[in-house]
């Protein structure tokens, strides 16, 4: 029985959230509707613990593979598995849910069964996008993954909420078409296949090299969001419902990186060594761009959702770089952002929950109110910018790290928006947290109850957790990122070798 369970462990995982759909839709009463979907996603995270616990770090292939044929005509299989890569991502997911069920448990009161199965499809979708081995299934669920997102904008958002469901629909369908194309393009010069281990082996023309890499590119820029595909992304995150800007920031963003981790580097290294100086030089762009827009804003979810803009930057940096360095910290600036992005939106929706405003300048004094959020507010605005000791700090030591190897004008240019991300933290956590209340209601809001630090406080242990002792997650990922480093050295190799003889 234990060797069955763990045969299927990515297949429970998947159904868990997609069972608990189908238990809410029979449910009338809305509290036990809360506690179905809590209950859900708190099993997949523990299952995805248990994925931990049997998981092999010593090896760079995929584990806990599945296939099972679907449509075999078109060889299409169901076929799941993980990686170092991949398991970090799955992880990342399954922590968020929860408390997006948590942060919603008061603040929806309208049409809460839609809006927790709208968590739970998003949860599915995702493990299902991190995990899938057959390009069908795995843009069959990217897709998937927009449509709860659109729904919860423009049923639980804020005022201009439908011009930024539209908006985020619009370019979501523009890069998933595109996506669509690359992988037609990829299924016919791979050899009829949507196998992508298979399609990772196959070596392909130039020619098909730099077209299909420029349409996975297009898809994963706009879904990252890189500069300049970025501008659905601020409307998107103030308009959304805490969760919603939880799960778009936490999550989804990932899956754009996450595909030129799985897509572009493996399978077109010609045409990645090509477009690298052209990536590089935009992420730096971005980050620098989203630490100025940032320090720009008034609006406190304007704010981090600029912010997200730069953080991803760093992202694209470390992983163009094609070195250990650069893709083990851009894969952790993945996790990182996550969990703190994550942190600063739940913060800001406990801070909405009570005013119903978003505006900086609507607060003031709140270290005389609300301590204890004062306290976690604080350790969140500071990891976002890297402090020394938290979480983002490592990933962002670690791309900069692989960057010098590049271009020491590329590490300074990225330190500068560094500056700028402790600028616009420091400004707005001293409009926020410091001085004067703004009025009487604002100098006696109730401090967060027990529900709200059960939902902020391990995001704030695994901030101090992995930026004092990150070697459990560089141990998981250690083997998939050396093997794909390699992979990318042979090939400059290559390179370099055949340019000598010419």
């Amino acid at each position: 029985m234990n060797t069955i369970f763990t045969e299927h462990l990515l297949s429970i995982m998947i159904a868990m959230p997609f069972l608990g759909i189908g238990i809410i839709a029979c449910i009338q009463d809305q509290e036990w509707i809360r506690r179905v979907a809590l209950g859900c996603t708190l099993g997949d995270a523990v299952l995805a613990l248990v994925l931990l616990r049997e998981f092999d770090f010593s090896t760079q292939g995929m584990q806990f593979v599945e296939r099972m044929a679907w449509m075999p005509t078109f060889n299409i299989q169901y076929a799941v598995g993980v990686d170092g890569i991949s398991l970090l991502l799955v992880l990342l997911t399954t922590l968020l849910c929860p408390f997006c069920v948590l942060c919603s448990w008061k603040s929806i009161t309208t049409r809460v069964r839609s809006f927790m199965a709208m968590i739970l499809l998003v949860e599915g979708a995702m493990i299902v996008v991190f995990t899938a081995l057959d390009l069908f299934l795995f843009f069959m669920l990217w897709e998937v993954t927009m449509i709860p997102m659109y729904f919860m904008i423009i049923l639980w958002g804020g005022p201009q909420r439908i011009a930024a469901g539209i908006k985020f629909v619009l370019y979501s369908l523009s890069g998933s078409l595109i996506l669509l194309l690359a992988i037609l393009g990829l299924y016919v010069e791979g050899g009829r296949t949507f196998d992508i281990l298979a399609l990772a082996e196959n070596t392909y023309s130039p020619d098909a090299q730099f077209w299909i890499f420029l349409a996975f590119f297009l898809a994963f820029a706009i879904k990252l969001p890189m500069l300049p595909f970025h501008t659905w992304l601020p409307d998107a995150h103030s308009e959304a419902p805490t969760a919603g800007s939880v799960l778009l920031a936490g999550v989804l963003l990932k899956m754009g990186g996450y595909g030129f981790l799985r897509f572009c580097l493996p399978m077109f290294p010609e045409a990645s060594v090509t477009f690298a100086p052209f990536i590089l030089w935009l992420s730096v762009a971005a980050i620098v761009y989203g630490g100025y827009m940032a320090l720009a804003q008034s609006d406190l979810k304007k704010l981090v959702a600029y912010s997200s803009i730069s953080h991803m930057g760093f992202v694209t940096l470390g992983i163009f770089v094609f070195n250990n360095h650069g893709i083990q910290g851009a894969i952790l600036q993945m996790v990182n952002h996550g969990i703190t992005t994550g942190a600063l939106f739940l913060a800001v929706g406990q801070l909405y929950d009570r005013t119903h405003s978003r505006s900086i300048q609507d607060y003031g004094g709140l270290q005389k109110s609300m301590p204890r959020f004062v306290a976690l507010f604080c350790l969140f605005s500071v990891a976002s910018f890297g402090l020394p000791g938290t979480c983002n700090f490592i990933g962002e030591f670690l791309v900069l790290v692989g960057t010098s190897f590049e271009s020491y004008v590329m590490v300074l240019l990225s330190m500068g928006g560094i500056v700028l991300a402790a600028a616009y933290m420091l400004w707005m956590l001293q409009r926020v947290v410091l001085g004067q209340p703004k009025n009487s209601t604002i100098a006696q809001l109730p401090d967060l109850n027990m529900r709200e630090l059960v939902t902020v406080i391990p995001l704030a242990v695994l901030i101090l957790g992995i930026g004092l002792y990150p070697s459990p997650l560089m141990e998981m990922m250690d083997s998939s990122v050396t093997h794909l480093t390699q992979h990318m050295a042979q090939y400059q190799l290559g390179m370099i070798h055949e340019v000598s003889l010419r």
